[in-house]
């Protein structure tokens, strides 16, 4: 389980605050020979995101927009939060089928300027 402090501190020291990374989802599913390794199965830039109170959640969405969020349209809403608001899990609405999915790790591409929020189904 990732929390939003967790994400900060991770895009503070592997990309130090780049606000032109795309933030981009990247599916990983257990290898059907050995449920120890997890194998890629694609990714996807994410849209949008919003904070759910109620369930204490920074939620980020995949959906048909056109717009691609980066580190830059997200960081600086977040370092504002008290500190309640910084333990809020971080889950990902995939579709309709997966909807709630929890972010497992963080990683990064410096070539093409992603920053990854890995999700495991």
């Amino acid at each position: 389980m990732k929390v939003i402090i967790d994400f900060i501190e991770d895009v503070r020291e592997h990309i130090g605050n780049r606000e032109n990374f795309i933030i981009t989802a990247m599916l990983l599913k257990e290898d059907k020979e050995d449920a120890s390794k997890l194998v890629y199965s694609g990714e996807t830039p994410l849209r949008s995101f919003y904070l759910d109170d109620k369930r204490q959640e920074l939620k980020f969405k995949i959906d048909a927009s056109e717009d691609r969020l980066s580190i830059g349209q997200v960081i600086p809403s977040l370092l504002i939060l008290g500190m309640d608001k910084m333990m809020y899990q971080l889950k990902i609405n995939v579709n309709s089928v997966y909807n709630d999915v929890e972010v497992v790790g963080f990683g990064k591409n410096e070539e093409e300027e992603k920053y990854i929020l890995f999700l495991k189904i």
